[in-house]
């Protein structure tokens, strides 16, 4: 059939417009990050890596996570430690989170307020499902924060919200806490990892497994079910976690077709499987390897600002660290610049106590010990240790830390204390630490709530020794009832004088040598796109894709 010359240019019209309507369909939308924040970790042997150089667009792929630690528990009761939290916060969601400021932002409850001085109402998101379908409701909340209260669970986190009396569903989405005290910072305490929702069908088998002799979270452990945009797949200790796309998330399903958080111990490990391929992410990377990553062409330093707090602690229950002169001594006789700057090179600002900058109550007033090694030494031959004495320094195998303690092993040998380094693996050091079996330890803080509270309660009360926090086992009354009294103030500017005496009882008290405020640095491959760490170190996966 013969086309007339009017047909054949609406032919080519139209042929134009379809190529363009095409291409302006496939460019990427200018949307780089979610709402949810989540930190990763390891990856799996087994998975395949295929999504790693197959995300031509914004949808799908496999995304590889490197780290340097295994999970502890999947159940958010079991667990106060990072690399379980990496895990668990893509899979559970709590009521409120934070974002990248550390503002308290709407999560699975939508709005809440204070209708009393110690009665909270939230009202919660209607429609979302869990993994397993069930419906997340108020009833679901009520059970969820009732087992973290639990003795019987006894959940390392219980202090955060100790203070909830009374739990009452008021409706299907409506649900009111009481507390025994006006708590200002419980909407905060509420976005902690371990107030995951976990599925109710979930919660009655565990306890039912506990009923016949099964240790708490049991059940949880081995099939973790939330509301998530992840989903459990699969757990190969000490190898890998893997994760996959909830299909049926209530929020826009993530960008991901799975998720896999690989442990890999060794730093440069780690870096070279990011130069392979092999992985996408390298959490954390080592300051030693920054300029390695930043030679390489593919790949890219994600640098973050944090609310973390590097410390080395001492055990008061253990002689000579029972006698506050030792602590102040050894405080004053290291001198943190040849931490932050010989071995962190110069990522991080030093710490002069407990709260990091950005979180509410820190006062930039408050006067740290400083370095003084003629008064360590005086210190010591006050209270009996001329000579010095021999001690350990326990550390994870983590670089960064086992540089530190060396390098405090060499500082206070300047003073005559011979200090031996010992290195444990990750789960091990936690559960040797909290049984108080060291002597001095090296570890970090987060303040994942971004209030003072959690940065001062759970690790320097008396009631928290041990796994909950205060591993240094500090028990002094006066620094209890200044705590107890930070927590029960509502005014902010009340509590913010009362957190200046705690910040100077704890600098006078020194059951920590605080070390620094740390920079966070990831080595990401540059086909990680949408990629975010909020301050806590968590990263927010929802919106991460891969791309060529």
């Amino acid at each position: 059939m013969k086309l007339s010359r009017k047909s054949l240019l609406l032919l080519v019209f139209m042929l134009l417009l379809s190529f363009i309507l095409v291409a302006c369909a496939s460019e990427p939308s200018d949307s780089d990050g979610g709402e949810e924040s989540e930190e990763s970790e390891e990856n799996n042997e087994g998975a395949s890596n295929e999504g790693a150089d197959d995300g031509n667009t914004e949808e799908g792929g496999d995304l590889v996570i490197a780290n340097l630690s295994d999970a502890v528990a999947l159940d958010p009761n079991g667990s106060n430690d990072i690399p379980s939290y990496d895990v668990q916060r893509n899979i559970f969601e709590t009521l409120v989170k934070q974002n990248e400021n550390m503002e308290t932002i709407p999560g699975l409850a939508k709005e809440w307020e204070a209708v009393e001085d110690t009665v909270w109402e939230f009202n919660l998101q209607e429609g979302v499902t869990f993994h397993d379908g069930s419906e997340f409701n108020a009833e679901v909340v009520k059970a969820n924060i009732e087992r973290i209260l639990d003795p019987d669970v006894a959940s390392s986190q219980a202090s955060l919200l100790e203070m909830v009396t009374d739990i009452e569903v008021v409706d299907d989405y409506t649900i009111r806490f009481t507390t025994e005290y006006p708590f200002a910072a419980l909407p905060a305490h509420l976005a902690h990892p371990v107030s995951g929702m976990v599925s109710l069908e979930q919660i009655e088998a565990d306890y039912a497994a506990m009923e016949e002799g099964e240790e708490p979270g049991s059940v949880i452990n081995e099939n973790p079910i939330g509301t998530g945009y992840f989903v459990f797949d699969e757990w190969q200790p000490g190898e890998y976690i893997r994760l996959v796309k909830n299909e049926d998330y209530w929020n826009g399903s993530a960008k991901l077709d799975s998720v896999t958080f690989k442990v890999i111990a060794e730093d440069l490990t780690r870096v070279a499987e990011l130069e392979t391929g092999d992985s996408h992410i390298s959490n954390p990377l080592s300051p030693s390897d920054v300029a390695q990553i930043e030679a390489n062409e593919n790949l890219r330093v994600n640098q973050q600002g944090s609310v973390t707090t590097s410390y080395i602690g001492f055990n008061e229950n253990k002689e000579p660290f029972d006698d506050v002169r030792v602590r102040q001594a050894i405080s004053m006789a290291i001198d943190k610049e040849q931490i932050i700057e010989g071995i962190y090179d110069g990522y991080g600002i030093p710490a002069i106590g407990p709260i990091p900058p950005d979180v509410f109550g820190f006062d930039e007033n408050i006067s740290g010990l400083g370095y003084d090694v003629e008064k360590a030494k005086e210190l010591l031959a006050e209270a009996g240790y001329e000579d010095g004495f021999s001690t350990t320094i326990w550390t994870n195998d983590n670089r960064a830390r086992i540089d530190t303690a060396t390098n405090v092993q060499q500082q206070l040998s300047e003073i005559g204390i011979d200090v031996e380094v010992e290195v444990l693996e990750w789960g091990a050091y936690l559960e040797q630490t909290a049984n108080g079996e060291h002597d001095m330890f090296v570890l970090g803080w987060v303040a994942g709530t971004g209030d003072a509270d959690y940065t001062t309660y759970p690790l320097f009360h008396s009631d928290n020794v041990g796994d909950p926090g205060n591993r240094t086992f500090t028990q002094n009354d006066e620094l209890d009832a200044l705590l107890e009294e930070a927590r029960q103030t509502t005014d902010p500017e009340a509590r913010k004088e009362v957190y200046t005496k705690v910040q100077e009882k704890i600098v006078e008290h020194s059951p920590w040598i605080f070390i620094h405020h740390n920079e966070l640095l990831l080595g990401v491959s540059n086909k990680v796109q949408g990629l975010v760490q909020l301050p806590t170190q968590y990263l927010e996966l929802k919106d991460v894709y891969l791309e060529e």
